[in-house]
C-alpha cells in the first residue's frame, strides 16, 4: 500500500490564532522589526498598534464575526495590517489576485458575500477599485482604496478614527468583545482556487490549522527570529501568504515585501537588506544566475530557499547550492485545500531528491496514492494523490456538492493530481488529473479560461491546452470553433484574451477549427490536441 505517513515528531505551534501570535511577538519584542517596504518600517508593536485600531474600525463600520473581507493589492504592508486587522476582530480574509480583470473580482466579490473591500487604488497604471464600476455588488458595503505611494498609505484615517475610538469605553468593549469571540476554530480565509467546472471555489481554512502547518514549514526550512525574509510570491495565494509574512510571524523575523517581480530589483534587495530568505518559483534562482549584473558576493548573505510549482533541473538545484551559496533549498508540494502545505523535502537530502520529488508529508498529515476504484497502490504504481490530516480545508464556501466530492467520508481529501511513493515516502509527482498547467508559476486551469472564451460571441466551442515553454514552464494553446463563418482572425481573439483575462490565462497561441475531437460520449481528446499542437507549432 503506498502511503506515506509523517516522518518527523509534530511541531507545537506558539498560539491558537494568528491575531494572538501577532501579540506575543509585540510583547516579547515590540521594537523589532516585522515589515520593512521600502520607506516605512513596521516594527511588531507598531504592527499590533495600526492593527488593532484597524480593527477597531472595522467594528465600528459594523463588521461582524464572519464577515468576508477582500483585499486586492500586491504585495504591501497594508496589505498585512489590512488582514491582521480582519481576523483580529473574527472576520475572514478573502485575497483576490492583482491581475483579475474587473469581471473576474467581481465574481469573487459577489459570490463571497464581501462587505468590505481594501484596493490599491492604483498598481501599475491600473485604477483597481473603478475596474468594479458597473458591477452589481449588493453586500459591499466599504472600499477602502490603499495607496502604494510615500505620502500615505490610504489606511491612515481607517487608524485614526480607530484610534480615537479605542479611548471610547463602548466602542473599546465592541472591540474587545469581538476579538475575545476568535478562537482557534475561527476561519481566517478563504482562498478561491478553480477546479474542473470552470468556477472558482472558496477554500475555507481555520486559523490554527495554518499556524499549525506553517509551524512545521518554518521548522523544517530553518527559519529563525535573526531572519531576512524577501517575500517575492504573491500574498493572494498561500506561498506569498501562509508561506511568506505568516511563517515570517510565527519565526518572530523580518519580512520584506516585494510588489513587482524584476530581476534586478530582487539581486538590489537581497544586497541592500542582506536578505537571507528567498522562497519562488524555479525562473527565478535562474533569471538571476542568467541576469547580466549576476555578482554572487552580492548575494552572499542567501542562505535559505524554497522552490516548487514547476519541473526542477537537478542542475539547477546544485546551482542554486554552488554559484548562489544557498545551504538550504527544499522543494515542498500543497494546494489551497490543504492549506497550502502537505509534503516538503528535508534539510540533507539529494539534488535528485529536491529536484524530483516533493518530499515527505509534514507531521501528522497523511499521503495515500489510490487507482481509479479507491484501492491504495504500492509503492512506485502511479494513481490520484490522497491527503489526510488536520491541514485539510473545512469545505467549499457554500458548495457542499463540491466538498462531499472532494473529501471523502474517511476523510481523505482527493487532489486530482497523479503521482506515485517511493519507498522512502519520497512524493513524485506526475501528471494532473484536471488537465491545469502551470505557466510562470500561476495555476492555469483549463475548463475555466474555456469558459471565459465562451463568452466572445463568435465563440461556439473552445478547448485549451497545456504545452511545454522554456521559459514559462507551460503555456496554454486554444483550440475554438466559430459560430459562424464570419469570425474575428486569431489575432483579433487573442487581443480580446488580453482585455479579458489575467494575463497568467491568456492563451499564447489561438487555433480556428472546424470542429474538436471528441469520443463515443461527445468528450473533447484534450491528448490529440496536445499532438496538433506540438504539430501546428513546430
Amino acid at each position: 500500500m503506498a502511503m506515506s505517513s509523517p516522518q518527523s515528531a509534530s511541531t507545537t505551534p506558539p498560539a491558537m490564532t494568528i491575531p494572538t501570535l501577532l501579540m506575543q511577538r509585540a510583547a516579547a519584542h515590540p521594537d523589532k522589526a516585522f515589515i520593512v517596504d521600502g520607506d516605512t518600517t513596521l516594527s511588531y508593536g507598531n504592527t499590533l498598534e495600526r492593527v488593532r485600531a484597524l480593527g477597531c474600525w472595522l467594528v465600528q463600520q459594523g463588521c461582524k464575526h464572519g464577515d468576508r473581507v477582500a483585499i486586492w493589492a500586491p504585495n504591501c504592508q497594508q496589505w498585512i495590517v489590512a488582514a491582521l486587522g480582519a481576523q483580529m476582530v473574527g472576520a475572514t480574509v478573502v485575497t483576490l489576485n492583482t491581475r483579475y480583470k474587473g469581471s473576474e473580482a467581481a465574481d469573487i466579490l459577489e459570490r463571497s458575500g464581501a462587505r468590505f473591500l481594501f484596493a490599491v487604488d492604483r498598481f501599475l497604471d491600473i485604477d483597481y477599485p473603478a475596474q468594479l464600476a458597473g458591477f452589481s455588488l449588493p453586500d459591499l458595503a466599504v472600499t477602502v482604496p490603499l495607496t502604494l505611494h510615500s505620502q500615505g498609505d490610504g489606511l491612515g484615517t481607517c487608524r485614526e478614527q480607530g484610534r480615537a475610538l479605542l479611548q471610547q469605553a463602548p466602542a473599546l468593549a465592541a472591540f474587545e468583545d469581538a476579538a475575545s469571540g476568535v478562537s482557534g476554530n475561527t476561519v481566517s480565509d478563504i482562498l478561491f482556487t478553480s477546479g474542473t467546472t470552470g468556477k472558482a471555489k472558496g477554500v475555507i481554512t481555520e486559523h490554527q490549522q495554518n499556524l499549525r502547518a506553517f509551524t512545521e514549514f518554518a521548522a523544517i526550512l530553518g527559519l529563525e527570529a535573526s531572519d531576512r525574509y524577501l517575500i517575492i510570491n504573491p500574498f493572494f495565494h498561500s506561498f506569498g501568504y501562509k508561506a511568506g509574512w505568516l511563517a515570517t510571524l510565527i519565526a518572530g523575523a523580518t519580512a520584506y515585501p516585494l510588489a513587482v517581480f524584476d530581476v534586478a530589483q530582487v539581486m538590489a534587495s537581497v544586497s541592500t537588506h542582506q536578505i537571507n530568505v528567498m522562497p519562488g518559483p524555479p525562473t527565478l534562482f535562474q533569471s538571476i544566475m542568467d541576469h547580466p549584473d549576476f555578482d554572487p558576493e552580492k548575494l552572499a548573505t542567501l542562505a535559505k530557499a524554497t522552490t516548487g510549482a514547476a519541473v526542477i533541473p537537478t542542475q539547477l538545484i546544485e546551482a542554486m547550492w554552488q554559484k548562489l551559496g544557498i545551504e538550504t533549498v527544499i522543494t515542498a508540494y500543497g494546494l489551497s485545500e490543504t492549506c497550502g502545505l502537505v509534503t516538503m523535502c528535508r534539510r540533507g537530502d539529494s539534488a535528485a531528491t529536491i529536484a524530483n520529488t516533493s518530499g515527505r508529508p509534514i507531521a501528522d498529515v497523511e499521503v495515500c496514492i489510490r487507482d481509479p476504484e479507491g484501492r491504495s497502490l504500492a509503492a512506485g504504481e502511479t494513481g490520484e494523490i490522497t491527503v489526510r490530516g488536520y491541514n485539510v480545508m473545512r469545505g467549499y464556501f457554500e458548495n457542499e456538492s463540491a466538498t462531499r466530492e472532494t473529501i471523502d467520508e474517511q476523510g481523505w481529501l482527493h487532489t486530482g493530481d497523479v503521482g506515485h511513493l517511493d519507498e522512502a515516502g519520497n512524493l513524485y509527482i506526475t501528471d494532473r488529473l484536471k488537465d491545469m498547467y502551470i505557466s510562470g508559476g500561476f495555476n492555469c486551469y483549463p475548463a475555466e479560461i474555456e469558459q471565459q472564451l465562451l463568452q466572445h460571441s463568435a465563440v461556439a466551442q473552445a478547448a485549451i491546452v497545456g504545452i511545454d515553454e522554456a521559459r514559462l514552464g507551460e503555456v496554454g494553446v486554444a483550440f475554438v470553433v466559430p459560430t459562424g463563418s464570419d469570425h474575428p482572425s486569431e489575432a483579433e481573439l487573442y487581443s480580446w484574451c488580453r482585455d479579458q483575462m489575467a494575463n497568467y490565462k491568456v492563451p499564447r497561441h489561438v487555433f480556428w477549427r472546424d470542429s474538436l475531437p471528441v469520443n463515443a460520449t461527445g468528450k473533447v481528446l484534450k491528448t490529440e490536441l496536445r499532438q496538433l499542437a506540438a504539430t501546428l507549432l513546430n
